[in-house]
């Protein structure tokens, strides 16, 4: 099983990944988040890079995506699947496009982690206020 804080960077890297596409706005996004938020505390952020290659790596082979997201739902506790999806969103609104493929795979988060419609929006509110540019 992968350790909470791969799950949640499993959830930014599918996310970022999902429109075959990782933006430079993206990756700055799961980098900024990995350093600052308390979530990650204890974590070693020089092994962002091979946690995040492992990620693409289960990718890359059959039924990835479905081991990918079965593994994040067995590694979060329950008082970290709303933080895993609000980062999600904020990687999918970092480059201030969602493309369809990350509204999908944003679609299949909710799903597998249990997060409610009421939740959802308002966690996707939140980000659309943060990354508004006016």
């Amino acid at each position: 099983m992968i350790s909470k804080h791969a799950a949640l960077i499993y959830t930014m890297v599918i996310t970022s990944a999902a429109d075959q596409e990782m933006t430079d706005a993206e990756l700055q996004t799961i980098g900024d988040v990995v350093r600052h938020l308390p979530a990650f505390r204890g974590f070693d952020e020089q092994t962002l890079p091979v946690v995040a290659a492992e990620c693409a790596e289960m990718l890359g082979e059959e039924d990835g995506l479905e081991t990918v997201l079965n593994q994040v739902h067995a590694a979060l506790p329950e008082s970290l699947r709303e933080t895993a999806y609000a980062l999600a969103v904020d990687v999918a609104a970092a480059d201030l496009h969602a493309a369809q493929e990350e509204l999908r795979i944003l679609e299949m988060l909710r799903y597998h982690l249990e997060i409610d419609r009421l939740t959802a929006a308002a966690i996707e509110r939140g980000a659309r206020a943060r990354y508004s540019v006016g």
